[in-house]
Parts: structure tokens; sequence; C-alpha cells
């Protein structure tokens, strides 16, 4: 289970590579930004500890480009404490924020304990995938494009965005900002509401296939959730 280390600190890196190692983590280190994006490329890591400030880009914005192409546990790791930047990182998707100086024991227990998970969903995924015939929902990530039972569906670029991120997090409600934050090129430049015109879309597609189906739940206040029907 490999994990990306993105810090431009060789001696926090050096600290971070002997904590994981000792535990018998593989961790691969990457100083900048643009180094990261091309190691998640590559070798497709199952968890990102990722600092906020990097010298070639910020963190938040490094953490939507790995979202963009990687389904790894994301742990924030940083000296910036302040309440504003860890509710931004945690609404942003990420699995935890440790924040800087840090305990190698408990940075290394939180890591763990996110590999475990991983490994937990790509068992149940196995099983599930021995046990179906066929999956209801086929995500072509190269194609950007969804398939219901089978049967592609016609949807724009945001509809697929929005709808691959509620696939591959059965049951984890989004927020309308999550939503845009992750599939909106300009976020700012859209309204909250863009979203619910855009999941309403999305259901009129499925039943288009399926009348019977309505997968996407809306959880009032809160945001949407993909729930896998029981069958």
């Amino acid at each position: 289970m490999d994990v990306l280390l993105v810090e431009d600190e060789p001696t926090i890196a050096d600290a971070v590579l002997y904590a994981l190692e000792s535990e018998g983590v593989t961790c691969t280190w990457a100083s900048t930004g643009g180094a990261a994006l091309t190691h998640v490329a590559q070798a497709q890591p199952k968890l990102v500890l990722l600092d906020i400030g990097l010298p070639d880009m910020n963190g938040f914005d490094l953490f939507k480009k790995i979202r963009a192409q990687s389904s790894a546990a994301i742990i924030f790791l940083t000296s910036r404490n302040a309440d504003i930047d860890q509710v931004l990182g945690l609404e942003l998707g990420a699995e935890d924020y440790i924040t800087k100086p840090f305990s190698p024991r408990v940075l290394s227990a939180r890591v763990r304990l996110q590999l475990r998970r991983k490994i937990e969903e790509a068992h149940g995924a196995a099983a599930q995938g021995a046990t179906a015939s066929a999956p209801l929902f086929a995500i072509d990530e190269t194609a950007h494009r969804i398939a219901l039972r089978g049967k592609w569906l016609d949807l724009s670029r945001y509809e697929y965005g929005v709808l691959a991120v509620l696939l591959n997090n059965p049951s984890r409600i989004y927020s309308r900002e999550q939503l845009m934050e992750m599939v909106w090129a300009s976020p700012d430049e859209s309204f909250d509401r863009t979203v619910d015109t855009h999941i309403k879309v999305i259901r009129q597609k499925i039943k288009a296939l399926d009348t019977n189906l309505n997968p996407i739940k809306t959880h009032r206040g809160i945001g949407y959730s993909y729930e896998p029907p029981t069958e």
C-alpha cells in the first residue's frame, strides 16, 4: 500500500518517512505539487499526506487536482492550524487533518487506520464483483461516461462529474459547495443551486432507463449522496 508524502521541508520529510517505514509502510516523497501529480498519475498511491504550503502551488488546489484523478485517501499534514483551514480541508473531503508539530506514533496510527479502510473497501468491492453478474453503474473515466446496466447515460460534462463523485463514494453525503469545488472548473462563477439543477437532470436520465431506480438521495440542509439499491 503505497503512501505519497508531499512536503517541501526535508527535515520533516525525513521524520515522516522514518516513522512510516518503521511501521512497514512504503512511502514516497515529493517536494513539489508537480512532482506529486506525476507520481499520482503513475503509481496511484492509496494514501497521500499533503502539506498546504508548497513552493509551486497551494495544497488545497493540489488536493482538488489529486481528487480529479485518484481515489486515494488524503490527509493534510501542515503547520496551518487555524480553524478555518481545518474546516476547509475537511469540507473538501480530506479523510483527516493533522497539524505540525505532530507525534510520529499518532501519525503512523492515523495512516494505518486509513490504509486498513482502503483494504477493506477493496475486499468489499472484490466480493461484490464476484457475486454480481454486471455492475449497476460502470464508470469509464477515460471517456468521461457512465453506463447504467450496460447502457450509456447521455450526460453533460458536469452531470458526469457530479454523478461520478457520488458513485465513487457510496452513502457519503456531499454538500453543494463540495460538489462545485470538485466538479466545476470555476466554482466561484456558478451558483450553488446549479448543483440542484444538475441532480434533477441526472435523476431524469436515470429514470429514462429504469423508472424504478432513484439512487441519488437528498439530505435536506446537508447535500446529496448515492445510496446503492438493495437487490
